[in-house]
């Protein structure tokens, strides 16, 4: 079989969740995402929003189920020794898609072919294959070691978030919207009687713009007397969705260099973006008015390619306080707007 060596390993990912523009509302998700040849195998596939079957949020057995039927230690899910490799964010329905492919054994190795776009059974590789990715042969011994590690251990990653500030009203209307994109979110203004396991469910914890240094010390000599190494966030305003993308952001845990969006300025009635593959870029502008009225302006969204980009934004949507949010399917970063 006709197949170059690839290397093979894991990483985690996230497919970004958030509060948008116009009131929806889109999941967080935290994967496992394939590694091939050093460069996330998603990214080739240009602007799929979509997650592996390796996802933090499934039941221990279903994850370990997916272990093994990656190893071929259990039958081909579907018709012709086809595995799902990606698969809708949402509810992971073959209905409303997945990058499918073969994986069979030869000899010790590993091969994945015939990627192809899939709603149903049988897989149609002429009209949906995605002829230009593969095959990749794994040497067995690395697949193997990189599969396995997974197995027998808790994940590390924690989604919950510990929100603090003195406006009850905002940060129960955040933790709600964090709720319903799949993080936790718990609320407190004093973290020192906070027992050390309880600290280490929390990936984050955010700071209101009105806690003063004080507090902060405070919560942050709790997090490190029980060891616990958190992300700490300095909301930029009292706007929801915008405080909910920072959040996203700290939560990040994939490498830097395996991220799509990787760079966002904000200055000047422009926005600079790099990001370092094919991929949707969606921009939102955010402000506050005189009397502290919350606007939103969705002011790009396009498909973008690899490098840096200049933007030019709506005079009109960005002056006075304003912030940018810069959205990929799996990174987010914001900026204030510098003027």
């Amino acid at each position: 079989m006709s197949a170059e060596y690839a290397t093979f390993g894991l990483a985690p990912a996230m497919r970004a969740g958030g509060v948008l523009a116009n009131g929806d509302y889109q999941v967080h998700r935290d994967f496992v995402d394939f590694i091939v040849d050093g460069r996330p195998l998603l990214f080739r596939l240009s602007d799929l929003d979509a997650v592996s079957p390796l996802a933090s949020d499934v039941p221990p057995a279903i994850f370990t189920a997916q272990v093994r039927s990656l190893l071929l230690e259990a039958e081909a899910p579907l018709d012709g020794d086809r595995y799902i490799i990606y698969g809708c964010p949402e509810c992971a329905s073959l209905e409303c898609g997945a990058v499918t492919a073969v994986i069979e054994r030869d000899g010790d190795d590993y091969v994945w072919r015939d990627f192809a776009w899939q709603t149903g059974e049988p897989a149609d590789l002429e009209l949906n294959g995605y002829h230009g990715i593969g095959p990749f042969r794994f040497h067995g011994a690395e697949y193997r070691s990189a599969l396995h590690s997974l197995l027998g251990g808790e994940s590390e990653h924690r989604r919950r978030v510990l929100l603090i500030g003195a406006r009850v009203a905002l940060l129960a209307r955040l933790a709600a919207a964090l709720r319903t994109i799949g993080i936790g979110a718990d609320i407190t203004r004093d973290a020192a009687d906070v027992p050390a396991d309880e600290l280490r469910g929390y990936g984050a914890v955010v700071f209101g713009r009105t806690v003063g240094e004080p507090e902060r010390a405070a919560v942050r000599a709790s997090f490190r007397d029980a060891s616990v190494d958190v992300a700490y966030v300095d909301g930029l305003a009292p706007i929801v969705p915008l405080l909910v993308a920072q959040i996203e952001h700290a939560l990040d845990r994939s490498p830097r260099e395996q991220r799509r969006l990787t760079r966002l300025v904000a200055a000047d009635g422009e926005a600079g973006i790099e990001v370092t593959s094919t991929c949707r870029v969606q921009l939102t502008a955010y402000r506050l008015d005189r009397l502290s009225r919350t606007h939103a302006h969705d002011v790009f969204d396009g498909i973008l390619e690899a490098g840096r980009h200049r933007v030019a934004l709506d005079a009109k949507a960005v002056k006075g306080e304003s912030f940018i949010v810069a959205r990929t399917s799996g990174s987010v970063l914001v900026e204030a707007m510098a003027h």
